[in-house]
């Protein structure tokens, strides 16, 4: 069995994503579909002494565009406003020097465009982590169909893959005849969200990963899969 896992590059992702990509053979960032503004790839969320709050990207979008076509506003100063704030929410985690390198990349140089960074925090986000599943982009193996169904159908069919991992919401608008005329397998994504120790008291879920990386390291990857 090879499993084939496909999902939009997003920012700073939650734990979920990370769980899709550590349970597939191979992963594949879906940037040429379209973008969707102030869902998840732009923003995620991190936790603070008031409750959670958005960390976001500001874009300069025109809809309809495709993710890799949606150009930062590098007019607003994001990256120094979200450094203030993971140093003012983060500064007292345990493993706050854990992510100053990857931190420092993302917040220092200059992007042009969103999907270039997503997929570049992604790749650096799996490779802290420890997982060794290999990452694609779409865009640069070829051109498929705009139906979601057949996409994800050539998508597997493309690396010859035989078992595609769906999200947990796959159910409501897939159409699994496809797949099945295809003989490709779906799975679902069914993820239990494990409790971590976190600054801040009560434990809020849904964070994006990096709220589990501030408070446990090297031992990220071990909660995530739910082994601690």
């Amino acid at each position: 069995m090879m499993v084939v896992a496909v999902h939009q590059p997003q920012y700073l992702p939650w734990l979920g994503y990370f769980d899709k990509i550590d349970r597939a053979d191979i992963f594949v960032l879906l940037d040429n579909v379209q973008f969707k503004k102030n869902e998840w790839q732009n923003r995620n969320k991190i936790k603070t002494a008031q409750g959670w709050q958005w960390l976001t990207v500001p874009v300069r979008y025109k809809h309809p565009q495709l993710i890799y076509e949606v150009e930062i506003n590098n007019a607003v100063r994001w990256q120094h406003k979200q450094r203030q704030s993971l140093l003012s929410n983060y500064k007292k985690a345990i493993y706050y020097d854990y992510l100053l390198d990857f931190l420092e990349e993302i917040l220092s140089r200059t992007w042009q465009g969103i999907s270039q960074l997503n997929i570049d925090v992604v790749k650096r986000l799996v490779d802290l982590l420890g997982i060794d599943t290999p990452l694609y982009v779409a865009s640069q193996i070829g051109e498929f169909s705009r139906d979601p169904d057949e996409r994800l159908v050539a998508i597997i069919r493309y690396f010859g893959a035989d078992t595609y991992l769906a999200g947990s919401g796959g159910r409501q608008y897939m159409d699994l005849d496809k797949y099945r005329e295809n003989g490709i397998e779906v799975i679902f994504q069914n993820y239990e969200h494990p409790v971590y120790d976190q600054l801040y008291g009560k434990f809020e879920p849904y964070m994006s990963v990096i709220d589990l990386i501030f408070n446990h390291g090297h031992r990220s990857l071990n909660i995530l899969r739910g082994n601690e």
